[in-house]
């Protein structure tokens, strides 16, 4: 893997991602593969193509400059992504802007002069600069030198990860230029935790296990956060294992993400099939009743859970 990350986006005006206004900065890549993923376009760390079916309006301007006719109308999906060079000359050409790429390579300089120019936003509401993703723990060195930067600007900075990293090298090339982490923990069992993640959670439960151990000491602001997957992370006995753990490690407050089914079409754009194959339950989003359910399960647990 190339030690250059590539960036999907900068979104500049966040308020669901850490404290007060933020911008973040999304990276490509990540170690898990969750079924779920709510940005499968941030998994692979490579560039991608997507294709937006709804605002294309088959102009043709793309298949004339496909020299590798990757794109055809009599193509199932329309691109062939197999045959496709990813050389993005349709991107730049596309009238309607159906055609896009996903990642970019950026430099730390170029991250750090996007950010600043929200500066008074961020002192303003107590926001900074959350880095995110995919999972922005591949690239170390990258990410390190980017906080140190950002630190020297005096802006706050929050990383999201999936806590899937060595350790030793997250503590001495990160941690230093953190001021909060958001840490995912999807589901306890590590074995289920591989049927739909992709790996076992041992290395995740370790760091978090280490990192809350630091938190308590007042060295860094630690909120673990769990995705509520319908008929997967939401059940009764998951949440329950859950609130075990996090009464086991003392935890009081945790966020929660409700699921936001939007990620199938996204997975559309990328040419990828519904790994659910397109069960209802897993488009459903949760109402007032079903979260109200949830949260009273972690009360028991002396836990106040938080969605956001």
């Amino acid at each position: 893997m190339s030690a250059q990350p590539l960036i999907l986006d900068i979104k500049g005006n966040s308020l669901d991602d850490g404290p007060g206004i933020r911008s973040v900065v999304f990276f490509k890549g990540c170690p898990l593969n969750c079924r779920w993923c709510q940005n499968p376009e941030s998994k692979s760390p490579k560039a991608e193509l997507l294709w937006d079916a709804g605002k294309c309006t088959r102009c043709g301007t793309c298949i004339d400059l496909c020299h590798p006719a990757a794109i055809a109308d009599s193509n199932t999906a329309f691109i062939d992504r197999e045959k496709c060079t990813l050389c993005f000359a349709c991107v730049d050409e596309c009238p309607t802007g159906a055609l896009a790429r996903a990642g970019r390579p950026m430099s730390v300089d170029e991250i750090v002069r996007q950010v600043v120019r929200y500066r008074d936003f961020f002192e303003s509401s107590g926001g900074g600069v959350t880095l995110s993703g995919g999972e922005p723990t591949l690239w170390m060195e990258f990410i390190g030198e980017l906080l140190r930067a950002l630190k020297k600007e005096g802006i706050h900075t929050l990383l999201e990860t999936c806590g899937q990293f060595s350790l030793d090298r997250f503590s001495a090339l990160v941690l230093p230029w953190l001021d909060e982490i958001y840490f995912d923990i999807k589901l306890i069992d590590p074995l289920e935790h591989e049927r739909h993640c992709g790996i076992s959670n041992r290395v995740i439960i370790d760091n978090f296990v280490a990192l809350n151990t630091l938190a308590s000491g007042g060295r860094i602001t630690l909120l673990p956060r769990t995705p509520l997957i319908p008929g997967i992370t939401d059940g009764e006995e998951r949440i329950r294992a859950l609130g075990e753990f996090y009464r086991e490690q003392r935890v009081t407050r945790i966020g929660l993400l409700a699921n936001n089914p939007i990620w199938l079409d996204k997975l559309k754009k990328l040419g990828r099939d519904d790994p659910f194959g397109g069960a209802d339950k897993i488009r459903g989003f949760y109402d007032g009743e079903g979260k109200k359910r949830i949260l009273e399960r972690f009360r028991e647990y002396g836990i106040t859970a938080v969605f956001g």
